[in-house]
C-alpha cells in the first residue's frame, strides 16, 4: 500500500514537472516573424537610340530628311534630331563636338574637316545639279545668252547690276558660288549684290520678292517651285554638279553615338536606303530630286 502510494506521488510530481517545463518553454520561445520580401529593383528604362546629325539645309528644305528618317526609325528605332545648317556651319557644329555625323555637300571642305582628324572617312551618297533661278523677265539675259553655262551667266549677273541673292553662309551652295567668281576674277559687290546669309528655302523667297536670280539645288527648287515666280535660266553643265556625302564624327575625339550614326550611314548606303532615295520626288515632280551614287 505504501509503495502504490509512492508510486503515485512520484507520477505526480513528475507530470508536474512535465507541465512546468511545457510552460516555460512556451513562454521564452518567441513566435517567428516574417521578414518583409524584399523589393525587386524597378528596371532603369533602356537610353532611348538618337544622335544629332548636322546636315545642310537643302536635304532638310527639299523635304528628303522628312521622307527618310521616319522609315529609318521604323526599322531601328533609332531617333535622328536634325540640325540643317549651310554646310561649313554643319562642319563648324561638329567640330565643336555638338554632332555625331554629317550629312553635306561641299568635297573640298569635307576632306579637310577628314585632314584635320575630326572624321576617319566620307562615303558619297547621292547627287543632284545647282541650276540658277531668277525671273520670267530674265533681265539679265541668262536664258538667251547662257542656258547651260555658269561662267558666262555670272559675267552677266555682273555686267548688268542684276539683282543676285547669295547665300552668304560659307554652305556648299555659297561655296560653289564663289567658285564662279574666282574664275571670272570678280568680287562681286555693290547694292545688286545682296548676301543673305542664310538657309536656301530663305533665299529662294528673297529672291523671289526682290525680282532677283540666285544659285540653288534643283532639290531645293523644285520643292519650292509652285509657291515661287522664278523659273531656271542656267541649268546642266558639268560645273553645276552637287555631290553629297556622309560622315560619322571621329569617336576617338568625341564620346559620340558611334553605333546608331553607323547604322544610319550603313541604311543610306544601303539598296534599300540607295532606292528610296532614288524614289524621292517622283510621284510629285515627274523625277528624283536626287541621284543616288553609293560606291
Amino acid at each position: 500500500m505504501k509503495k502504490t502510494k509512492a508510486k503515485n506521488i512520484l507520477a505526480l510530481l513528475l507530470s508536474l514537472m512535465l507541465i512546468f517545463s511545457m510552460t516555460a518553454c512556451a513562454k521564452t520561445e518567441q513566435p517567428k516573424t516574417e521578414e518583409p520580401a524584399k523589393e525587386t529593383p524597378a528596371e532603369e528604362p533602356a537610353e532611348p537610340r538618337e544622335f544629332i546629325l548636322a546636315t545642310t539645309t537643302s536635304t532638310q528644305d527639299s523635304g528628303l530628311l522628312d521622307y527618310l528618317l521616319p522609315i529609318f526609325k521604323e526599322k531601328t528605332g533609332i531617333t535622328v534630331n536634325v540640325v540643317a545648317k549651310g554646310t561649313g556651319a554643319a562642319l563648324e557644329l561638329a567640330k565643336n563636338g555638338d554632332a555625331d555625323g554629317v550629312l553635306v555637300h561641299a568635297k573640298a571642305q569635307e576632306e579637310a574637316f577628314i585632314a584635320e582628324g575630326f572624321a576617319k572617312e566620307r562615303f558619297d551618297v547621292m547627287y543632284n545639279d545647282f541650276i540658277i533661278v531668277g525671273p520670267e523677265s530674265d533681265p539679265a539675259g541668262l536664258i538667251a545668252n547662257a542656258p547651260n553655262d555658269p561662267i558666262k551667266a555670272f559675267q552677266l549677273l555682273a555686267d548688268t547690276k542684276s539683282t543676285f541673292i547669295s547665300r552668304g553662309d560659307e554652305s556648299g551652295t555659297h561655296t560653289k558660288e564663289k567658285g564662279y567668281w574666282k574664275e571670272l576674277n570678280i568680287t562681286p559687290e555693290g547694292e545688286w549684290y545682296v548676301s543673305a546669309g542664310t538657309g536656301m528655302g530663305a533665299v529662294l523667297q528673297m529672291a523671289d520678292e526682290k525680282q532677283g536670280y540666285t544659285l540653288t539645288d534643283r532639290a531645293t527648287y523644285l520643292s519650292m517651285k509652285d509657291e515661287l515666280g522664278l523659273v531656271i535660266v542656267t541649268e546642266k553643265n558639268d560645273k553645276m554638279y552637287n555631290q553629297y556625302g556622309v560622315m560619322m564624327v571621329n569617336p576617338e575625339k568625341y564620346p559620340i553615338k558611334e553605333a546608331e550614326v553607323q547604322e544610319f550611314i550603313d541604311f543610306l548606303l544601303s539598296d534599300e536606303g540607295q532606292e528610296l532615295i532614288a524614289g524621292f520626288g517622283k510621284e510629285e515632280f515627274g523625277e528624283s530630286l536626287f541621284v543616288p551614287n553609293a560606291k
